[in-house]
């Protein structure tokens, strides 16, 4: 008996019927293998999201957090510390790791970028510029006098918000003491290595000191900015009559520091221009003229030279200076130097340019010192921004010695 081929037994599933089985059933095994590639996909994009989150991380990590500790004052001491305080705290590595790597001329690029984003004039200029003429820090310290052993006792606490002095944006600080109006007898504390918020907790005693002598002198605290290459950077000073304190028990102050009266705020002005030529490398400085400076001789004038330091990362590199001007107060000197500066190292550089007074018979005398890179005062950093954003035009400017 002849069976077509083609006709379907009872119970056996037709041929559409296994074809749309299949249909569904590849598209079953596409969605899983998609919804697994999903997930997979989710998983890396986590990953890689976390890590970056933890590679900027938060701005308080690494800080470390110091603790004080009291020391009992030995039996005729002159000067005791407490524990140091830690000082600055360490960059994170998370600004390291992010910190980007150009070639050469992106370098350039974002400096000059960098640098004209604070344009002249604009307010984080005036601030800058305001806080530089106001605020000079303040210091902690307190007083009292021992009766019984005939002692004056002064502790030197700690200083905060004190300015900058050095070229690399910080200041090494130290306080000495006096008891005025006598200055040949002096007690200083350490030297706080850059730090602008000094932690001192000194103590210092003024033995065999009879109260009616204490009482008519004037404590004088002077907070100056250490240099090993030069003299000492007044910051500020501090001075209360101790017969307006009440030294029968320890009475702690917080004063605002002044600007000391050593006539450093007249020191006269340079006049210097610069010239950055990017593709030699190199900035020229020119020493121009100088106005009114300051009288360092017993004849009521000066003989001024100029002394150009090339500097990188607070390392010297090279030194320049001009002729000397005899007995003249508004010398002219129009001399140029030239540095080489590879512009991978223009960031961390400084260029200091201090006016001395030549002295035959002693040491030459400072008249006063101008810092000049990206970070400076308000002036300083004018003058720098406008040298790079105007490559090969020298950039002249007046600058205020400071101390």
């Amino acid at each position: 008996m002849y069976r077509d081929p083609e006709a379907a037994s009872p119970g056996a599933p037709t041929r559409d019927v296994l074809l749309v089985s299949a249909i569904i059933t590849v598209s079953l095994s596409v969605t899983i293998v998609l919804c697994g590639l999903c997930h997979w996909c989710q998983r890396k994009l986590g990953k890689r999201y976390k890590n970056s989150l933890e590679t900027v991380g938060t701005p308080d990590s690494g800080r470390g957090r110091g603790e004080k500790k009291a020391i009992k004052l030995p039996a005729g001491g002159k000067a005791v510390n407490t524990a140091p305080v830690p000082g600055q705290t360490p960059h994170d590595e998370s600004d390291r790791r992010t910190e980007p790597r150009s070639s050469v001329s992106d370098l350039v690029n974002s400096l000059t970028s960098e640098m004209l984003m604070l344009s002249p004039g604009s307010e984080e200029d005036e601030a800058h510029e305001g806080c530089s003429r106001e605020n000079l820090g303040r210091i902690q310290f307190s007083v009292g006098y021992n009766f019984q052993e005939s002692t004056l006792t002064v502790k030197v606490m700690k200083a905060q918000e004190l300015p900058a002095k050095d070229f690399s944006g910080t200041s090494d600080p130290f306080v000495k003491i006096y008891l005025l109006p006598d200055k040949k007898h002096k007690l200083e504390t350490k030297v706080k290595r850059k730090n602008l918020n000094p932690h001192w907790n000194e103590t210092f005693l003024f033995e065999g000191f009879p109260y009616e002598k204490v009482v008519q002198r004037v404590l004088y605290l002077q907070v100056l900015d250490y240099d090993r290459f030069s003299r000492n950077d007044p910051i500020g000073e501090v001075s209360i009559p101790l017969n307006k304190v009440d030294l029968t028990q320890m009475q702690t102050f917080w004063k605002d520091l002044k600007p000391c009266s050593d006539g450093s705020g007249s020191r006269g002005e340079l006049l210097l221009s610069l010239c950055y030529n990017p593709s030699a490398n190199s900035i020229i400085v020119n020493i121009i003229k100088a106005r009114n400076l300051k009288a360092m001789d017993i004849g009521g004038t000066s003989d001024p030279y100029v002394k150009v330091w090339l500097m990188y990362k607070d390392k010297r590199v090279e030194k320049k200076k001009t002729v000397t001007k005899k007995r003249n107060l508004n010398p002219i000197f129009n001399e140029s130097f030239a540095f080489d500066i590879p512009t991978e190292k223009l960031r961390e550089t400084t260029i200091i340019i201090t006016v001395m007074d030549k002295d035959k018979l002693s040491r030459n005398d400072v008249i006063g010192k101008i810092y000049l890179s990206w970070k400076s005062g308000p002036g300083e950093v004018k003058h720098w921004k406008d040298m790079i954003a105007r490559p090969r035009q020298p950039v002249a400017q007046w600058h205020q010695l400071k101390a």
